[in-house]
């Protein structure tokens, strides 16, 4: 039986080439039982001449399914699908039945129901979304990254590609951040005290779980990341908050028996304050006096295009008492999720050990990638595109606020790519965000970044990474207009 060319069509949200499209339709026209074992395909002349693109694509495109066994031609008689093509499951769905089971008392700890950011799936519909961390796809090198892919997945890297590091990570990745990346930040580090994590809040995670236990006590910004407070709480350890101010973290005001402190001294989250360099001194000795060790986020030094970045407080270390964390996602795309951490090598050794019990190793795939984007230069190109398209974004969007009366509650002095916003105290942020949404608006509530209970609502955060310029004067109006109301 010959099936209906009616039935073949392609999506036009398909991302992929022409002959991946063909492909994929008739790999799920089998997969999902609607073409049966036997049944006749259209020719590749009539099908292509119904799609309307080449009849070499769909020629290829039959040719890759017959060597997957998809399909099988008949000397010349044509395509069917083959006997021993994959066979659809059969699923009886089973009724639905009442659990016995109390989870209330089930769940031994809970991980749910923190205070968290969160962002519109849809985000990128609205007109005006001042969201921190998207990607701008006019500014990602996208051609590069796939050309990168493409190379991973040669036969030359086919171990890297294929092989269970187990606890190792990619050499050549490694290799690329001992002698690129660490010294552009004043650091030096052997192999061995550099571990590969899934991110950056990966690696706060690995580092809480090693230093950490229920006796101990850390130190940490208020207002700071959320997903640092929630993975503090979650290490069930003494939790101290800090209230930051115009310069970051006070050292003077970290309590005793500290034993862990977290900071942002580059770019701190979410103020963008930077930390001077008499103060991040000052920090390191209050570390030596209590004997702690400091964790320190080095988050978005890359976006340091108004003035060079301050050198690393981990530069600045000759105890060894401060732990390292980068990150490669914010400045090539938060879906990379590919982070590091630098430490002393009794602390990566057990952080490595942890990370092979849970997840093994970042996919070598993704690593074998990433060193080829970062060594062929294509990283720094585009870092230097984006600092370009961010400095402008930046003054576009403060020009706008100063002429609109808008409030900035911190302004980073190298760079960046969001404003900390304060709206008048008797302003709700988390209420401002839904009206503006109604004007196709979109900010972030700044309520999630504190520690307690009766936290200030009149904070907010505006992004400006993926928000193109000539957008940015109205959205400001807009979010004044709401602001006065």
């Amino acid at each position: 039986m010959a099936l209906p060319i009616e039935t073949f069509f392609l999506s036009p949200n398909h991302q992929g080439t022409l002959q991946s499209q063909v492909q994929q339709m008739i790999a799920h026209g089998i997969l999902s039982g609607r073409f049966g074992t036997g049944e006749k395909l259209p020719s590749t002349r009539k099908l292509a001449a119904h799609l309307g693109i080449s009849r070499i694509t769909v020629t290829l495109a039959y040719t890759e399914l017959v060597a997957s066994d998809y399909l099988t031609a008949r000397g010349r008689s044509g395509y069917y699908v083959s006997d021993n093509a994959p066979v659809p499951p059969v699923y009886q769905p089973q009724p639905m039945a009442a659990e016995s089971v109390d989870w209330t008392r089930a769940i031994g700890q809970r991980f749910s129901g923190g205070r968290t950011l969160s962002k519109p799936k849809d985000w990128a519909r609205f007109r005006y979304a001042f969201i921190y961390g998207q990607t701008d796809p006019q500014l990602f090198d996208h051609a590069n990254w796939r050309q990168c892919a493409l190379q991973a997945l040669g036969q030359r890297d086919f171990s890297a590609l294929t092989a269970d590091y187990y606890d190792r990570d990619d050499p050549q990745l490694i290799e690329f951040i001992q002698r690129n990346t660490l010294p552009r930040r004043g650091i030096s580090a052997n192999a061995d005290q550099i571990l590969i994590t899934m991110g950056a809040q990966n690696a706060l995670w690995l580092t809480a779980q090693v230093l950490l236990t229920q006796r101990r006590t850390a130190a940490f910004e208020d207002p700071c990341y959320p997903a640092l407070r929630e993975i503090l709480t979650q290490s069930r350890c003494h939790m101290a908050p800090v209230r930051v101010d115009q310069k970051g973290l006070p050292p003077d005001a970290i309590p005793p028996q500290v034993d862990v402190i977290f900071a942002t001294p580059s770019h701190q989250c979410p103020t963008t304050s930077t930390m001077p360099m008499e103060r991040r001194q000052d920090l390191l000795d209050r570390a030596r006096a209590l004997d702690a060790l400091v964790i320190e986020d080095d988050y978005e030094f890359e976006m340091s295009f108004l003035e060079r970045p301050s050198p690393a407080l981990k530069s600045m270390d000759v105890d060894g008492r401060v732990i390292y964390v980068g990150s490669f996602s914010k400045s090539l795309f938060p879906g990379l999720r590919l982070g590091f951490l630098v430490g002393s090598e009794p602390f990566i050794r057990e952080a490595r050990a942890l990370r092979a019990s849970v997840l093994r190793h970042p996919p070598g795939h993704i690593q074998r990638t990433a060193a080829y984007f970062l060594s062929m230069g294509h990283y720094d190109a585009q870092i230097r595109k984006m600092g370009a398209a961010l400095h402008r974004r930046r003054t576009a969007m403060q020009a706008a606020i100063d002429a609109h009366g808008l409030e900035i509650a911190g302004l980073g002095g190298f760079g960046g790519s969001s404003f900390w916003m304060r709206a008048p105290a008797h302003k709700d942020a988390r209420q401002l965000a839904l009206d503006l949404q109604e004007a196709s608006v979109l900010i972030e509530p700044g309520n999630a970044f504190f520690s307690g209970q009766d936290t200030p609502r009149n904070y907010y955060r505006l992004g400006y990474s993926s928000i193109q310029s000539d957008r940015i004067t109205e959205g400001i109006a807009r979010i004044a207009k709401a602001v006065e109301s």
